[in-house]
């Protein structure tokens, strides 16, 4: 099977105080689903009070990331069979919390 990575950057989730209590509920929800389903691998939110930095090959160590990247918001792995069921959780995990989400498939590699 195929592991999916299913992402939003926070600036995605446009909510209000009111709105976000039902968005954790429903959201929990879906993953309780991928749990029962037997799909859910592991997930969760980047910490953005904890500022990244980058470690370089000869182990020296900088703030920062590489120009023009960005991690942030949420994030979920998923082991699917197919692509089409991904994308259904997707859909799921969108309405959910109630921004899109970007779908993408991890390479295999069979050392790991």
């Amino acid at each position: 099977m195929t592991k999916y990575l299913i992402t939003f950057p926070s600036r995605a989730m446009v909510l209000t105080e009111e709105e976000f209590p039902a968005v954790v509920e429903d959201s929990h929800a879906v993953i309780e689903e991928a749990k029962a389903a037997g799909v859910y691998v592991f997930g969760g939110g980047i910490d953005e009070s904890v500022a990244p930095v980058r470690v370089s090959a000869d182990g020296s160590v900088a703030s920062g990331t590489y120009p023009g990247s960005e991690l942030t918001g949420g994030f979920t792995v998923l082991e699917i069979p197919t692509r089409e069921e991904a994308e259904e959780w997707a859909r799921r995990i969108a309405a959910a919390c109630r921004c899109d989400q970007e779908l993408r498939e991890f390479g295999y590699d069979p050392a790991s």
